[in-house]
């Protein structure tokens, strides 16, 4: 299974899971909000802290239909769109405090402005999996590509990865991801990332919209190598992503909560750890004398007990003591050794 390098950090099997702190557009387009939403990324021990490029001109039609009485989708998306001139001033910060900086592009020329804050990975949304022409095109800048695939059956990611490849670019990894906001966790399926690895030989992670840190813990026990979680200032603030967010807290629980199953994980091994040494000796029992035994006598099974603490002779030793001389007196309750019979 193949590695992807991202800046200075591998992301793959064997590695610490890569974890992106989803700013999305929680910014609420206030420059200075977007700042302290990094400054809680880094706060929180993410690895990055990702945005989203994208404006309504580019992403919906004006006509698309509506609800009446209710806000058009084009309205939101002009409401909350990230001002691109933000990108290098964010870009700059996130430098300047030690954590990497991504933005989602959903269109061409939002390539070739974060191309031009030398951004080191591109994150695709789900929604624009089928979108081939801004694949190719990210795809030729030869940086790694993050494909998130809500929404999308096998065919559909293999397609994408075909338009990719065709580029020269197989530095991909995968997201699983459900499209709700929030979904149930009956909809995760957690266990179709394994099906995406074994299918792709790809890394494989985890993009989630479920409130709490539950999913996210359990997809990195299941190999996740990637989990993207949205995050807020606080899930009061009006817009459409902060209700089902993290708020700073929370994202710096989920960062632990990840490193610390990374810990439990550990080896696949069944073994005495070091941990367990100190009760091993205490907790096993061994061999005991049930009665005082005096030198010469032949040690008989009634005159063997078997006790707590195990640092003498093992109890599946018993029969080997059995019918062997007593080399010196020994006291009832002393714990046998070899040096005795």
């Amino acid at each position: 299974m193949k590695k992807i390098k991202i800046g200075n950090r591998f992301v793959g099997e064997g590695e610490p899971c890569f974890v992106i702190a989803e700013a999305g557009s929680n910014h609420n387009r206030d420059f200075n909000q977007a700042l302290k939403l990094i400054d809680v990324a880094v706060e929180a021990r993410a690895d990055a802290v990702k945005f989203q490029t994208y404006s309504a001109e580019k992403l919906y039609s004006r006509k698309a239909p509506k609800k009446e009485g209710e806000e058009s989708v084009w309205d939101l998306i002009k409401r909350i769109e990230m001002p691109r001139e933000w990108h290098k001033g964010l870009a700059d910060y996130c430098a300047k405090k030690g954590i990497i900086f991504l933005s989602t592009p959903f269109d061409l020329q939002a390539v070739d402005e974060l191309e031009e804050v030398d951004m080191l990975a591109y994150k695709i949304a789900s929604f624009e999996i089928t979108h081939l022409p801004l694949l190719e095109y990210v795809a030729k800048t030869g940086k790694p590509i993050i494909l998130s695939t809500g929404m999308a059956n096998l065919s559909d990611i293999e397609t994408a990865l075909e338009v990719i490849n065709k580029r020269g670019n197989g530095k991909v990894i995968l997201l699983h991801c459900v499209i709700n906001y929030p979904p149930g966790y009956e909809d995760l399926n957690l266990r179709a990332m394994e099906t995406m690895r074994q299918a792709f030989q790809l890394p494989v992670g985890f993009s989630d919209h479920t409130p709490g840190i539950t999913s996210d813990v359990a997809a990195v026990a299941l190999g996740a190598s990637v989990i993207e979680k949205h995050f807020s200032l606080d899930r009061k603030l009006p817009g459409p992503d902060h209700p089902f967010a993290l708020e700073p807290g929370e994202l710096k629980a989920m960062v632990q909560a990840i490193r610390d199953t990374e810990k439990a994980l550990g080896s696949p091994i069944k073994r005495q750890t070091n941990a367990e040494e100190e009760k091993f000796q205490l907790g096993r029992r061994g061999l005991v004398a049930a009665c005082p035994i005096l030198k010469g006598t032949i040690i008989t099974r009634k005159m063997i007990e078997v006790k707590r603490p195990g640092y003498g002779i093992p109890t599946k030793l018993m029969d080997v003591v059995i019918g062997r001389e007593a080399k010196k007196d020994i006291e009832e309750d002393e714990i046998l050794t070899w040096e005795m019979v």
